[in-house]
């Protein structure tokens, strides 16, 4: 099977083959640490470590650069009008975000670098742009001249008149349609010296600098929210190309988490913070859901699918510890061929979940006929899918994280055994004994929802 990739920049699904045998460069753009982290924010961090964790799966070498952008015109206005220093504010949501990051199982980045540690190299790529007569200086500002580069709107399909970069005004601009490079100084604001004055660069500029310093002129994957197609990547796209850079191969991008059919965004006053949702379900159930739909499809969140994820989640959970307690020891065995088809198809976590879901179900039947060889088996190949998914259920990572996976699985013998009263007087047309288990298990927290594959618990999510 070869792994296949959908290409923002040519439109298509494409066969992925890396530039240099064995290894991958992965470059995804990180946080603006202006706030705290909502579930819109860290969805592409899911989504991206299941495309490094199934790339390593494979066998390459992933160097996976994430980048933090700790200087920015957002920053500099929370902050200032929190009082606080700017550079405060950044490190302070920075750690904010690294927790929300490890709290989810998202792998850390083989390198995380921050804007601002890269100021050199932003001067540099100035200048060969200037020099190949890409970008010109006025009132200090550094500008990219959008007409010298005749491929730009190629990702985005934006029309050259059509073009608007929506970013903060500064002076002297040839064409409204250029972009900003570098800013020349303002009164409180911090700045660095270049050849053509003090000033702080631009946002566009930071990832061009940070990707091909630390990845090379020419990498394989380039990632992002859809949000980022324009202005940001076409933007890097020019800014590299116009440098002499062949910059990325690849472009994948994730879809929005959405309310209401809105994009999750602090201004529609929609977000859903990630300490606050780890008060409704445990971090491996919020991973799974946030990790459970495709990667370019947009998410809608409400707080019933979310519970049913974890209701799903904990069927997979449930069945892997019951194998533990009756066979011993459930190793990390092999994907199976379905799994890794689904994967291979353009990351396809859906068809991909559902092989797990289908595995469960297998298993679960093994261990009632007592076929514990069988049920070993196919819990071994349960976890190496879950652990590609990032959700093992026996990961060191969720079972050292501050929940009780043994008081877990007490509560699912409990929770089952009345269960299976009630299936058991549904079956007797004892409607009053089932009506008292379920309304007992209620008054417990305990939802009980009826499927196909039988009756499934969650515990109810807070208000």
């Amino acid at each position: 099977m070869t792994l296949n990739l959908y290409d923002t920049a040519s439109r298509e699904v494409r066969e992925f083959v890396p530039l240099q045998p064995g290894t991958v460069g992965v470059y995804l753009c990180g946080a603006t640490v202006q706030g705290v982290p909502h579930i819109g924010h860290v969805r592409s961090g899911i989504a991206f470590d299941v495309l490094r964790r199934w790339l390593a799966y494979r066998g390459y070498d992933v160097l996976f650069v994430r980048n933090v952008t700790d200087i920015d015109d957002k920053i500099l206005r929370k902050a200032a009008d929190a009082g606080r220093p700017w550079w405060e504010w950044a490190a302070t949501h920075e750690r904010a975000f690294t927790k929300a990051y490890t709290a989810l199982g998202v792998l850390p980045p083989s390198v995380e670098p921050r804007a601002t540690g890269f100021i050199t190299q932003m001067v540099e790529y100035m200048q060969r742009l200037i020099d190949r007569g890409h970008a010109y200086v006025a009132d200090g500002n550094v500008y990219f001249d959008v007409q010298s580069l005749p491929e730009y709107g190629s990702l985005s399909g934006h029309k050259l008149d059509d073009v608007h970069q929506g970013e903060s005004a500064g002076t002297g601009k040839r064409d409204p349609r250029d972009f900003t490079l570098w800013k020349a100084a303002k009164p409180e604001e911090p700045s660095w010296p270049t050849p053509w004055g003090d000033g702080r660069p631009g946002w566009h500029l930071e990832c061009s600098a940070m990707a091909t310093s630390l990845l090379g002129s020419e990498f394989d994957i380039h990632c992002g929210g859809m949000d980022l197609v324009f202005p940001h990547h076409e933007n890097e796209i020019a800014q590299s190309h116009g440098a002499g850079d062949a910059f990325a191969r690849y472009w994948l991008h994730n879809g929005w988490v959405t309310m209401s059919g809105e994009k999750m965004s602090k201004s529609l006053g929609n977000v859903v913070a990630i300490p606050a949702m780890l008060e409704k379900v445990r971090a491996v159930e919020l991973r799974y859901y946030l990790g459970s739909a495709h990667y370019r499809s947009m998410l809608e969140y409400s707080d019933g699918a979310l519970s049913e994820a974890a209701a799903g989640y904990r069927r997979i959970e449930s069945f892997v510890h019951r194998v533990a307690e009756r066979v011993g020891d459930v190793a990390v065995g092999e994907v199976s061929t379905d799994f890794a088809a689904a994967l291979d198809d353009d990351l396809a976590v859906p068809a991909a979940l559902a092989a797990v879901h289908n595995a469960v179900r297998e298993g679960n039947t093994a261990l009632e006929s007592g076929d514990s060889a069988t049920a070993l088996a196919i819990a071994e190949k349960v976890r190496a899918m879950t652990a590609i998914l990032g959700t093992d259920p026996l990961d060191e990572h969720w079972t050292s994280d501050g929940t009780d996976d043994a008081s877990t699985a007490a509560l699912d013998v409990l929770i089952g055994a009345e269960l299976e009263r009630r299936a058991a007087a549904r079956a007797a047309k004892d409607w009053a004994v089932a009506d008292e288990v379920r309304d007992r298990l209620a008054e417990a927290g305990v939802e009980v929802t009826d499927t196909p594959d039988g009756a499934q618990w969650a515990l109810k999510t807070k208000d």
